[in-house]
């Protein structure tokens, strides 16, 4: 899957930031023979990644992309090609925002409230070789979603298409995609059954374990110690002697003392200062 961004910030869908918990992903096809993705997405001048947004979609000089105001749809994406010919999916609504894609069923309720949306773009629905590539990648698309919001495409009403929202009284009376699919020996069941092996080959990485702690490293003890006063250098024998005369410092019976450096080196220093008595 290639995913692109270009959000639709002038669609008036957009303005009303209105959310939704995603319940479901709903598909879409677009009922025109047009699969190229520059028909309905373009980024808007002055975006930062504008430049690089048409040299990949291309542009559309017909102004009549979605990214305008006065319109009364908006989907969350769109799978077809790209200026190159390949084949891409590009976000034009936060996932979590509500889209105008389904209308209003017959029973009064939308899945605009519920399900994320995504439109494919149609070609005329004959060349077996441009189906293929924009239903792996709605497959792929769908699978994306479905772990992002722990969704399971399986379960009844998760994964469905317009048409399918139609018969469950969430949507308008449109026929897409089973106008489409079918024509190419594809049902949405084979498209959910897909989404939920797409799940399985790929799921969710297992969290990386915390590293073990490391252990602390060994202080190498390279501080030198005199076993006996005998054994003091004489720059620090005479402070070692006075504190074993006053009993400050007391050794072994065989007279070992096992002081170190540092100590012989802080007690002449204090000695010398007259802080030792």
């Amino acid at each position: 899957m290639k995913l692109l961004t270009c959000i639709l910030k002038q669609n008036d869908c957009y303005h009303t930031k209105r959310t939704i918990q995603p319940k479901g992903v709903m598909v879409h096809s677009t009922g025109a023979n047009n699969p190229n993705l520059k028909r309905y997405v373009q980024p808007l001048d002055g975006d930062a990644d504008c430049a690089a947004l048409l040299a990949q979609l291309g542009v559309n000089n017909n102004k009549n992309d979605w990214n305008r105001p006065g319109l009364d749809v908006c989907v969350h994406g769109f799978i077809g090609k790209l200026a190159d010919g390949s084949i891409a999916s590009v976000q034009t609504l936060p996932w979590s925002w509500r889209g105008w894609h389904a209308g209003t069923g017959t029973s009064g309720k939308s899945a605009n409230n519920t399900h994320i949306s995504f439109e494919i773009c149609e070609d005329g629905l004959t060349d077996p070789d441009y189906f293929r590539l924009v239903y792996r990648e709605a497959v792929e698309l769908t699978a994306c979603l479905c772990r992002q919001y722990g969704l399971d495409p399986l379960a009844d009403g998760v994964v469905i298409c317009h048409s399918e929202g139609h018969r469950r009284g969430i949507a308008s009376g449109h026929a897409d995609v089973e106008h489409w699919f079918p024509k190419q020996g594809t049902s949405m069941d084979d498209f959910r059954a897909d989404v939920a092996a797409e799940l399985a080959a790929r799921p969710e990485p297992e969290p990386e374990p915390a590293p073990e702690p490391k252990p602390e490293p060994e202080e190498d003890d390279d501080m030198k110690y005199y076993k006996t006063l005998e054994d003091v250098p004489e720059y620090y024998r005479s402070t070692v002697e006075k504190l074993v005369e006053s009993g400050v410092l007391k050794g072994t019976a065989e007279n070992v003392l096992n002081v170190s450096e540092d100590f012989c080196r802080t007690m002449t220093v204090l000695d010398r200062l007259g802080k030792l008595v």
